[in-house]
């Protein structure tokens, strides 16, 4: 079966006063996974915040570009997911191999491995001289209801959020996806009350996702009367290069390159989100050292 390319559509509704986002991100979950070696509930946990990292990229412009941290008191550590308005996003957790068993509703327990206490942090490079950051506790660790209160909170955005990741028997991953629907000022409350229906009612994303069912007619259950604006690709990308690990090295400063000049006869660098290794010989360090003076 040929895998559908990841894309992401949004949209607007209600006479511009509702915006509205839907993306499928299955094939750059599926890539975290592999690269990251992550067990099925990190996948989900992973996948989830990358999903809503993809469609806050999508409210960028130009080159700007955007950082979710999510830090819980779960097992699974810290959650980085980097995003930009061109579409390409990357993510990894410290811990890959976390699996927990099914939560009460038979479900991956998400929240048992990102944790119920801790703080997510978004941090926006906006061009600007200072990047916008905001922060807000987590809620439930479910992430869907936890990024739907930092809108609210961080954003003074009401808005629904819906993210999911469906993993297989075999660990791989079948869908993932969300939406985010957002409330702009100038609605009724009648308008309110049915689109918390519609989303109360909307079945998982992944058992849409699962089905056939494409974003446009997502965003339409939720939706009646959305107009598609623009439609991109999702990309799984990193920004690493053997240029910017030298300049790491560099900014370790000239002790600690001296350290690791003495310790070993090759140092290697891997790249958190790509997991790429880089090696740099003794000789190779020399020259970074000299560089550090």
């Amino acid at each position: 079966m040929e895998q559908q390319k990841d894309r992401l559509i949004r949209g607007t509704a209600m006479d511009g006063k509702v915006r509205a986002f839907a993306v499928r991100t299955t094939a750059l979950v599926e890539e975290l996974r592999v690269r990251h070696d992550t067990y099925p509930t990190t996948t989900a946990v992973l996948g989830r915040t990358v999903t809503a990292a993809a469609m806050m990229g999508a409210m960028l412009k130009g080159k700007e570009k955007l950082t979710v941290q999510i830090k819980g008191d779960g097992p699974v550590g810290t959650i980085m997911a980097d995003a930009n308005a061109q579409g390409e996003v990357r993510g990894y957790v410290t811990n890959p191999h976390v699996h927990l068993p099914s939560n009460s509703l038979g479900k991956l327990d998400v929240a048992g491995a990102v944790g119920t206490t801790g703080f997510i942090h978004v941090t926006k490079d906006l061009g600007l001289k200072e990047p916008y950051r905001g922060s807000v506790p987590i809620i439930s660790g479910e992430l869907g209801e936890d990024f739907t209160y930092y809108f609210a909170v961080s954003e003074q955005t009401p808005s629904a959020v819906g993210l999911g990741v469906l993993v297989g028997v075999d660990n791989e991953v079948i869908v993932a996806g969300g939406f985010i629907i957002q409330l702009l000022p100038g609605l009724s409350d009648d308008e309110i009350t049915a689109i918390e229906q519609a989303v109360s009612t909307l079945p998982p994303v992944t058992s849409l996702l699962d089905q056939g069912m494409d974003l446009e007619e997502m965003l339409r259950w939720l939706l009646p009367d959305v107009k598609v604006m623009e439609e991109m690709d999702i990309n799984f990308a990193c920004s690493c290069s053997r240029e910017r690990v030298e300049k790491t090295l560099i900014s370790l400063g000239e002790q600690e390159l001296e350290q690791l000049i003495e310790e070993d006869e090759t140092t290697e660098v891997v790249c958190d989100f790509c997991r790429e290794a880089y090696t740099f010989t003794r000789a190779e360090l020399r020259e970074l050292l000299e560089q550090a003076k």
